[in-house]
């Protein structure tokens, strides 16, 4: 679930429901009621994460099918599809001004893409897979954790590490 902020504050879930054709559908509903408003065929299979961008101007999904799909919030149009990911989208997030968005699975990478074109900007090489990605929320500094427990991190504790991506010296 997200929340898109506005005059009319609305909810939009797209992890719950799939229509007879097997497709995940996003449910756009007003609150407090959560009055059901529309409903959209987002992606061929479960849509695992949504996130809005900080102008209110797009919102993006992550799915099974590991395609992100970027949506016009006023429009409800698909504007453009992701497809760098081999597996399933995890996590997504957009960064502080909107321009990047920020999209991890369980491959050892982390895309980011330049919202308005697609384009790569980035790719963010991980050890593991990521379980969470987060922009700051003034500066281009990307937050992610991985799933750390193979590898040169102590595995017998239950830690988990946080990285930074955007600090001066990565490219």
């Amino acid at each position: 679930m997200s929340w898109l902020c506005g005059s009319s504050p609305v909810v939009v879930a797209v992890t719950v429901m799939k229509t007879a054709a097997m497709e995940a559908t996003a449910r756009q509903e007003h609150y407090p009621e959560l009055k059901p408003v529309q409903s959209i065929n987002a992606h061929p299979s479960n849509c695992i994460c949504i996130k809005f961008d900080p102008m209110g101007k797009y919102f993006a999904t992550g799915s099974a099918d590991a395609l992100v799909s970027l949506w016009d919030v006023d429009e409800l149009v698909c504007v453009r599809c992701f497809s760098r990911l081999d597996w399933p989208v995890r996590t997504l997030s957009f960064s502080h001004d909107g321009k990047m968005l920020a999209s991890a699975s369980e491959d050892h990478f982390i895309d980011i893409a330049e919202v308005e074109t697609g384009d790569k900007l980035w790719e963010v090489q991980c050890e593991s897979p990521t379980f969470t990605v987060a922009w700051h929320p003034k500066r281009p500094l990307l937050a992610f954790a991985c799933d750390d427990k193979d590898g040169k991190y102590d595995s017998s504790r239950e830690a988990g590490t946080v990285k930074l991506f955007g600090l001066p010296n990565d490219s």
